[in-house]
C-alpha cells in the first residue's frame, strides 16, 4: 500500500476526463492534478518550449512527494517522451502509449485515423507508434486547432462547432478508417458529434481513459495501490480558479469537489 498522491497535469481543463477515468477505476487514490490554464493551449508552441513547460510542471507536482505522473496531454506526451523519462526517479507516463495500443488492437481493416492538436500531429509520434506496433497499419492523422478552444468555452453542440468538425472528419472518413483515435483529452467532450459524423462503425479510442487503465495496471502491479475507501482530489491552475471551476464540472460530468489553487508556475 502507498499512500503518496498520483499527479495528472495538462495545459489546460482537458486532462480532468483523464481525472474523471482514473477517480472511476482508482476511487481510494489521492489525486493532484494540475491545469496550466495560463499557457494553454500547448498545440501551438514549440517543442522546445512544451519541454520546458513539462519540467516545470513536474517540478511543481514533486513537491507533494508523488508516486505515479500522467502527463495527460497529448501534446506534451509527444513532445517530452521518453526523454522526461529519464530525467526524473519517478515513474511519468503519457498518453501515447496506451492509446496506440488500444487502437491496434480495436482496428478491424488496419486503418487508423489521429486527430490532435497541431503540435501533436506535426511531431508524429503517434504514427510512430503505432508503426511499431503494426508496420502495416495504415495511419491517416488530422491537425484540429479549434477544438480545444471550443470545448473549452463550452461549444459542445453548437453548429459552428459541427461545421468544423465536419471539415476535419471528412477526410477521415472518406478514407475508411474503422478506428479513430482522439488524441487530445478535450476530445472526448465532442465524442457525441465526432461517432455521429464518422458513423457507428468507427470505433473511438479516448486518450485519457485509455491512460487510466494502463496507471491502474501499473500500480496494481509494482504494489503502489493506496488501500483508503476514498481518495480526494486537490486541483491547481496557472490562471484563473473561478473560470476552472466553473467549466470543470463539464470535464468530470459533476460539480467539482476539493480545493482549487492558483500556483505560479512560473517560479519551478
Amino acid at each position: 500500500m502507498d499512500q503518496r498522491p498520483i499527479g495528472i497535469f495538462d495545459s489546460g481543463l482537458g486532462g480532468l476526463t483523464c481525472v474523471k477515468k482514473v477517480m472511476e477505476l482508482l476511487p481510494g487514490e489521492d489525486i493532484i492534478y494540475f491545469g496550466d490554464t495560463g499557457r494553454v493551449p500547448y498545440g501551438t508552441r514549440s517543442a522546445e518550449t512544451v519541454m520546458k513547460y513539462v519540467r516545470q510542471n513536474i517540478r511543481f507536482l514533486k513537491t507533494f512527494d508523488i508516486k505515479y505522473i500522467i502527463i495527460a496531454c497529448g501534446t506534451a506526451s509527444s513532445a517530452a517522451l521518453p526523454l522526461i523519462q529519464e530525467e526524473w526517479d519517478i515513474p511519468i507516463a503519457g498518453v501515447l502509449e496506451p492509446t496506440c495500443r488500444a487502437a491496434a488492437k480495436a482496428t478491424r481493416n488496419g486503418k487508423v485515423g489521429v486527430l490532435g492538436t497541431q503540435g501533436t500531429i506535426r511531431s508524429g509520434k503517434y504514427e510512430e507508434k503505432l508503426m511499431k506496433l503494426n508496420p502495416q497499419l495504415q495511419v491517416t492523422s488530422r491537425a484540429c486547432p479549434m477544438f480545444v478552444p471550443l470545448v473549452e468555452n463550452g461549444y459542445l453542440e453548437s453548429e459552428a462547432t459541427n461545421l468544423i468538425a465536419r471539415e476535419y472528419l471528412l477526410p477521415l472518413k472518406e478514407q475508411g478508417v474503422d478506428t479513430l483515435i482522439l488524441g487530445c483529452t478535450h476530445y472526448p467532450l465532442l465524442k457525441p458529434m465526432i461517432s455521429k459524423i464518422m458513423g457507428e462503425g468507427v470505433t473511438l479510442i479516448d486518450a485519457g481513459a485509455e491512460t487510466a487503465f494502463h496507471a491502474k495496471e501499473y500500480l496494481k502491479e509494482q504494489g503502489l495501490l493506496n488501500g483508503q475507501l476514498q481518495g480526494r482530489v486537490q486541483y491547481y491552475v496557472s490562471d484563473g480558479v473561478e473560470g476552472f471551476t466553473s467549466l470543470a464540472g463539464m470535464f468530470l460530468e459533476k460539480e467539482i469537489q476539493g480545493s482549487v489553487n492558483d500556483v505560479a508556475i512560473e517560479n519551478y
